[in-house]
């Protein structure tokens, strides 16, 4: 993989296209097979910029790979994969804005109370400019 970087374009299409036999040959997991030739195609983007995506497929015969059933189901676990990471995100991006949200909220009470902004902002991890921003409404 490391020698394609380095190759001349010629020499770097045909190893490529061995390097992808081999690994259709040698690697059972469909995850890994992906992983691994979307690496090569990593590597070729950067070693020839003036061609798109499609071409640099085509030119190592990649598109009858992904028609392939272990290909697509391998792409859907991935797909799947990035979408469980993305509510996880999603989620804590949700929870910190909801914290954030009812501490602003407590501060009018905390104000009433005779809490001075300073002491308001230092206990509950606020910004102070936000606490004197909400004492002055």
């Amino acid at each position: 993989m490391l020698k394609l970087i380095g190759m001349k374009a010629e020499l770097a299409a045909e190893s490529a296209r061995e390097l992808i036999a081999r690994t259709r040959e040698e690697l059972a997991d469909a995850n890994a097979q992906r992983k691994f030739i979307e690496l090569i195609e990593t590597v070729f983007v950067y070693k020839f910029p003036d061609l798109s995506r499609e071409e640099i497929e085509a030119m190592f015969g990649l598109n009858e790979l992904k028609q392939t059933k272990v290909y697509q189901e391998a792409k859907a676990e991935g797909v799947e994969e990035g979408r469980q990471e993305g509510l996880q995100e999603g989620l804590q991006e949700g929870r910190q804005e909801g914290l954030e949200e009812g501490k602003l909220a407590a501060v009018p009470l905390l104000l009433k109370a005779g809490i001075k902004p300073e002491d308001i902002a230092q206990q509950l991890g606020l910004d102070l400019a936000a606490v004197q921003k909400i004492a002055q409404q």
